[in-house]
């Protein structure tokens, strides 16, 4: 779904942005050739920007679908892990004090440091390969 939503926004939309808004779309553009993959990561982990908004907006980028669709799937993960755990959680509640388990705190730090972890573990592996 986020895919098809992706390229119906990059066949109808992409190339009346890139020439309305020309200068902004070139210096987005340059962020999403350098470093496109790790921001749609971090938007995909950080749960501040709608899904929707996201899927569409990257699609008027130059950003590729593969790497939309895997990157996605990837940021999309960590999430769905912490509402799984959520959920198996709820089922133990015996009151309100009980919502914010130990278990629950940890997968929310997790999902904040994970991009920063990634992209640090990226460095490295860049790091290395150049040598």
């Amino acid at each position: 779904g986020a895919t098809l939503a992706m390229l119906i926004s990059r066949f109808l939309l992409r190339d009346w942005m890139q020439s309305r808004f020309e200068k902004q779309m070139q210096i987005i553009n340059a962020g999403i050739n350098k470093d496109g993959g790790f921001y749609l990561f971090t938007l995909r982990l950080v749960p501040v920007v709608p899904f929707f908004v996201i899927n569409l907006g990257i699609g008027l980028t130059p950003l590729r679908a593969g790497t939309f669709y895997w990157v996605s799937q990837l940021g999309m993960l960590p999430g769905t892990l912490v509402y799984i755990n959520a959920g198996s959680e709820l089922g133990k509640i015996h009151s309100l004090g009980e919502i914010l388990s130990p278990t629950l705190i940890a997968s929310f730090v997790l999902i904040g440091i994970f991009p920063l972890l990634v992209k640090k573990m990226l460095a490295f592996i860049e790091k290395k390969r150049r040598k």
